[in-house]
């Protein structure tokens, strides 16, 4: 049996991040949703307004005895650009901030090492937040698996997540589903 564990992260457009993931040795499910935030039950409409707190997240589960915690927020921090505060390149807004939402203090620990690894290694510094555990709301369907539907016609998501698949391939080859 499977040793599962449960990461929520927001790097930018839940639709890219999604996309990197959903390619990730070990990575059995990746559901966009929203976190962070101080309204109930949020919209797409909402969120994007950046006036409801929340941030466009990703819930990953992945099977421990395949990829560990570090090695899913070390693929993260990798996959886009954690030294840009509240934005993802053109995605502005609080609701597109890169930030790590642990599940307990092990992730916390875990998500701070992770971030200052990358800090140490990269010529930037990291402005991802570690955030508290607020309540997960999943995204509309419609936005679920929105890559490997609609998403290959969307003229923003072809200028966005094939470049960040890219950066996953090359940086992180042995990561990557065959």
């Amino acid at each position: 049996m499977a040793d599962t564990q449960q990461a929520i992260i927001a790097g930018g457009c839940f639709w890219c991040t999604e996309a990197v993931f959903r390619d990730v040795i070990g990575v059995s499910e990746v559901e966009s949703g929203y976190i962070g935030g101080s309204v109930e039950n949020p919209t797409y409409k909402q969120v994007c307004t950046g006036t409801t707190g929340h941030a466009e997240g990703i819930r990953v589960t992945f099977d421990t005895d395949v990829i560990s915690l570090a090695e899913i927020f070390d693929v993260f921090l990798g996959t886009h650009d954690p030294t840009q505060l509240n934005r993802q390149g053109g995605d502005v807004g609080t609701q597109y901030r890169s930030a790590i939402f642990p599940l307990d203090d092990a992730q916390r620990a875990e998500a701070e090492a992770a971030i200052g690894r990358w800090n140490d290694s990269n010529s930037g510094t990291a402005v991802t937040t570690v955030e508290p555990l607020g309540p997960w709301y999943p995204a509309e369907d419609y936005h679920q698996e929105y890559w490997e539907g609609e998403g290959k016609s969307n003229p923003y998501c072809l200028a966005v997540i094939p470049p960040k698949i890219m950066k996953l391939r090359k940086s992180f080859q042995d990561k990557v589903k065959g």
